[in-house]
């Protein structure tokens, strides 16, 4: 089955030759709009399978429609690439901090993009096969409404935070090293340090509070291993049958 794409950018030159190419590959079908408020509607109605997006857009811009669409639980899952002709390491960080997989800087080779593409959906797809839900009685991850709770309590998690729990979770045993957190979380394209991930570890822990290393645990020197419980980890669709 082809691939839909969504190409948000209001240059129609960059938007024709990405439409040329792509369908040239065969393995794509794409859609286009040239404005913001074009591209969340089209977005919305048409759940593509990856939105290439600009950020400078008339009407909303490329971060908003990022922020929105991560916000709908029909949305947040879609990856999103950023085509931008920005630069700065403060843009950069922005556009992967409110839910980005990938940053791509104009000018770009066409291949690149087509590999970058290819590697987004891809980890979608295996993130669709893994569980939905982690309860072990004491902690509780919904993985598709984003929902943590430990010990009865709710800790508010960023979206990275949670995304790098949910990375944790889901390969329960498996050590997974910094640079694989960041591939997987913050998008190769991630330009920043890898302490980063160490950081985020310890606000994800202080939030958890007195018991999560229970769960999190450092192996040093490369990254970091989800301990699972005796738990209940089961899809979603097995839990509503009972």
């Amino acid at each position: 089955m082809k691939k839909r794409i969504l190409i948000i950018e209001d240059d129609k030159d960059i938007t024709e030759a990405l439409r040329y190419n792509l369908e040239k590959d065969k393995g794509f079908t794409v859609l286009l709009a040239h404005t913001g408020d074009e591209g969340l509607n089209l977005a919305l109605k048409t759940k593509p399978h990856c939105v290439l997006l600009d950020i400078g857009l008339p009407g909303l811009s490329g971060y908003e429609i990022c922020r929105m669409l991560r916000a709908d639980p029909e949305t947040r899952e879609i990856p999103i690439l950023m085509l931008t002709a920005r630069v700065s390491e403060s843009d950069k960080i922005l556009g992967l901090e409110l839910g980005a997989d990938d940053y791509i800087t104009k000018p770009f080779g066409i291949r690149e993009l087509i590999a970058r593409i290819r590697a987004a959906i891809r980890r979608k797809d295996v993130d669709s096969d893994r569980i939905d839900v982690y309860d072990d009685g004491r902690l509780y991850i919904h993985f598709e409404d984003y929902v943590v709770r430990f010990k009865g309590q709710e800790p508010k998690l960023t979206l990275k935070e949670f995304g790098l729990l949910k990375l944790l979770a889901q390969n329960p045993g498996r050590v997974q090293s910094r640079e694989k957190i960041l591939d997987a979380v913050w998008g190769y394209n991630y330009y920043g340090e890898s302490r980063t991930v160490d950081v985020h570890i310890r606000r994800i822990r202080k939030k958890l509070g007195p018991g999560a290393d229970d769960y999190i645990d450092t192996v040093i020197g490369v990254g970091y291993r989800f301990k699972a419980q005796l738990s209940v980890a089961k899809p979603s669709r097995q839990l509503a049958n009972g």
